[in-house]
C-alpha cells in the first residue's frame, strides 16, 4: 500500500532522518520528493529510510564552473551526451561503480533500482549518458518531477565524464527555466562543479516554486529537450 503520509520535515533528525518504514511505490516517491524527502537504505536489515537533510545540497546552474583542466580536456575528448537513452543501464551502472569503491553494499538496492525504473516509466524520472564512441562512460540518473529535478547518483568510468553530464545537464535545462539540480549531499564532483549547502527552509521554498503553477509531468515529457553543448565543443550529437 502506498504511503498516504509523511512526519513534518521539520522533524528529521540531525541526520536527517524523518521516518523508517513503507514502500518504494510511484506515489510513495512522488509524495516523499514534492515534500523534500528522499529515500535512502541505511541497512538491509532495517526498514526503508526516508530523510530530509538540513543543509541541503543543490547545484545552481548559473554558477556551474568548469575548470580550466576539465576545459581543456574536454576539447580532446569526443564526448557525446545524450538524455534518457539507457536509464537501466545508468542506474546499474551507479550501483556497480559505487559498490566496488571499498563499501560492503551500495545503497543502490535491487529494491531502488527496481522503484526508479518503475518511476522512470512513469515518467518521473530522467537519466543522462555520457559516451565515447559507443561506450557508455559516466552519466547521472534522478528524478523529474514538473520544473523539479534532481540528481540521485552518477558514475564515471573515464575521467571527468560525470562532470561533463551534469555541464550539459545544465546548459540544456537553463533555456526551460530550469535553475537548479537537487544533489541532496555535496560530493566531490558536485563541489568541483559548484555545489553548495543551503538550508532546508530555503531548499523547501526552491522546491515549491519549482512545482508551483507548473504541471507535474516531468520536463523531459513536456517538452523534447535535446543537449545543448557549450561553445567550446565540437562533437557529433548523432
Amino acid at each position: 500500500m502506498a504511503i498516504a503520509a509523511f512526519p513534518p520535515i521539520s522533524q528529521a533528525d540531525e541526520h536527517g532522518l524523518l521516518a523508517l518504514g513503507g514502500d518504494l511505490q510511484v506515489p510513495s516517491l512522488l509524495l516523499a520528493y514534492t515534500q523534500g524527502i528522499f529515500p535512502w537504505p541505511i541497512d538491509p536489515e532495517m526498514p526503508m529510510a526516508w530523510f530530509s537533510p538540513d543543509p541541503r545540497g543543490i547545484v545552481d546552474f548559473s554558477k556551474v564552473h568548469l575548470s580550466r583542466s576539465l576545459i581543456k580536456a574536454w576539447k580532446k575528448t569526443p564526448f557525446r551526451v545524450t538524455f534518457n537513452q539507457e536509464f537501466t543501464k545508468v542506474i546499474h551502472s551507479c550501483a556497480q561503480v559505487h559498490s566496488s569503491e571499498g563499501a560492503k553494499a551500495t545503497w543502490i538496492t535491487e529494491e531502488i533500482i527496481d522503484a526508479y525504473i518503475d518511476l522512470y516509466e512513469a515518467g518521473h524520472a530522467f537519466s543522462v549518458e555520457t559516451w565515447l564512441g559507443k561506450e557508455l562512460v559516466g552519466g547521472l540518473y534522478g528524478v523529474s518531477i514538473g520544473h523539479y529535478i534532481s540528481g540521485e547518483s552518477m558514475f564515471y568510468l573515464r575521467p571527468n565524464a560525470s562532470k561533463v553530464a551534469i555541464a550539459v545537464l545544465a546548459a540544456s535545462l537553463l533555456p526551460q527555466k530550469i535553475m537548479w539540480l537537487d544533489t541532496q549531499m555535496i560530493t566531490p564532483v558536485t563541489k568541483a562543479m559548484g555545489g553548495e549547502y543551503i538550508p532546508r527552509k530555503e531548499f523547501k521554498k526552491k522546491l515549491n516554486a519549482a512545482l508551483e503553477n507548473t504541471s507535474l509531468m516531468s520536463i523531459f515529457l513536456q517538452q523534447k529537450i535535446k543537449p545543448l553543448y557549450p561553445p567550446f565543443v565540437q562533437v557529433q550529437t548523432q
